[in-house]
C-alpha cells in the first residue's frame, strides 16, 4: 500500500480538512494514518494545537484505539479481529499463527462487522471471512 511521505505541512493539510468538525481528535488521527500509514510522533502535538486539546488527551486517544499505528507499517497491514464473536470461533489462535508467520504486519482488530463469518481478518482493507493463515497469505501483496 502506498502512503504519502510525512511532513508537517502535509499533516496540517490533512487536519485542515477537519477544521469545522467538533471533537475531531479521533477523526484527525485516523485521517493522518490513512494518509501516511501511521500517526507520526509529531502528530500528537499538531493535533493538540490544531484542535485546542492537550497533548495528554490526544495521546490518550492514540493509545486507546488499537488500530492506530505509531510506527510505519510493513508492506501489508493485517488485522485479526479479537472481538468476542470472533474469539468464540478461534481468532486468538489465528492471531498467534498469523503473527508467527507475518510478524509486525499483524495487529489486533475490533469487529469488522462480519461476525457470522468469524474468525475475521482484514488485509490492506479487504475483509476475509472464516480467515486462515492460508487465506491471508493469498490476499497479501
Amino acid at each position: 500500500m502506498k502512503y504519502s511521505t510525512w511532513s508537517q505541512e502535509a499533516a496540517l493539510a490533512v487536519l485542515a480538512t477537519l477544521r469545522e468538525e467538533k471533537g475531531a481528535v479521533l477523526m484527525a488521527l485516523q485521517a493522518l494514518q490513512k494518509e501516511f500509514g501511521y500517526v507520526h510522533k509529531e502528530d500528537v502535538a499538531l493535533v493538540a494545537n490544531f484542535f485546542n486539546n492537550s497533548r495528554a488527551d490526544v495521546h490518550g486517544v492514540l493509545t486507546f484505539y488499537h488500530d492506530l499505528l505509531t510506527e510505519p507499517p510493513g508492506d501489508n497491514h493485517i488485522s485479526v479481529c479479537v472481538a468476542e464473536a470472533c474469539q468464540a470461533v478461534g481468532s486468538r489462535q489465528l492471531e498467534k499463527d498469523v503473527k508467527a508467520k507475518f510478524g509486525k504486519e499483524v495487529h489486533d482488530g475490533y469487529c469488522f462487522g462480519n461476525c457470522a463469518l468469524g474468525p475475521c481478518a482484514m488485509v490492506n482493507g479487504a475483509i476475509i471471512g472464516r480467515a486462515s493463515v492460508e487465506k491471508i497469505e493469498k490476499v497479501r501483496v
